[in-house]
């Protein structure tokens, strides 16, 4: 859920959460809540950009859930409701996270850079382009696809970051 208006520590909040999690030291611009089946619920909160929740906003895989929050990616163990770690992934803002099966690869799209992470929470590999990365973003069967806001096409392989195409 998206929690714009979210006090963190606050008993007014509309919803309560059993935990809370500030990933950072700045006001948090984006307020994420979480809760599966009414067993647990956590609410997040970041700095950064402020991003709204949409369908790339989380991707499930292998028991955990990776979360966008503010211009950070959040590893969420779905059992227990443990955060396994976090990690800055753009300066700005991290627009969506995507698993891409074929290349068992967990990507990140921010506004200033692509990264590949791993599911560790380490960056693997950050791609920049000449602007920020606005217009679009897909994982294709051999390129990631990412668009700047000039309608640059950048195709980004998979396991180096590489820049294998711009258009």
């Amino acid at each position: 859920m998206d929690e714009p208006t979210y006090t963190f520590g606050s008993a007014d909040n509309l919803r309560r959460y059993e935990s809370e999690i500030r990933l950072d030291d700045s006001k948090p611009y984006s307020i994420r809540g979480v809760s599966i089946d009414e067993k647990w619920s956590v609410v997040f909160g970041a700095g950064g950009g402020p991003t709204t929740v949409h369908q790339h906003s989380a991707v499930e895989f292998d028991g955990r859930l990776f979360l966008a929050v503010g211009n950070q990616v959040v590893c969420l163990d779905l059992q227990t409701a443990k955060m396994e770690w976090s990690l800055e992934v753009d300066w700005a803002s991290c627009f969506g996270v995507y698993w891409d099966d074929r290349h068992r690869a967990l990507i990140s799209h921010g506004e200033l850079q692509i990264s590949r992470l791993s599911l560790g929470g380490e960056t693997i590999w950050a791609t920049d382009g000449r602007d920020i990365f606005t217009e679009g973003f897909q994982c294709l069967p051999m390129a990631i696809e990412v668009i700047d806001f000039n309608h640059e096409v950048y195709l980004l392989d998979y396991l180096t970051g590489r820049v294998l195409n711009q258009r």
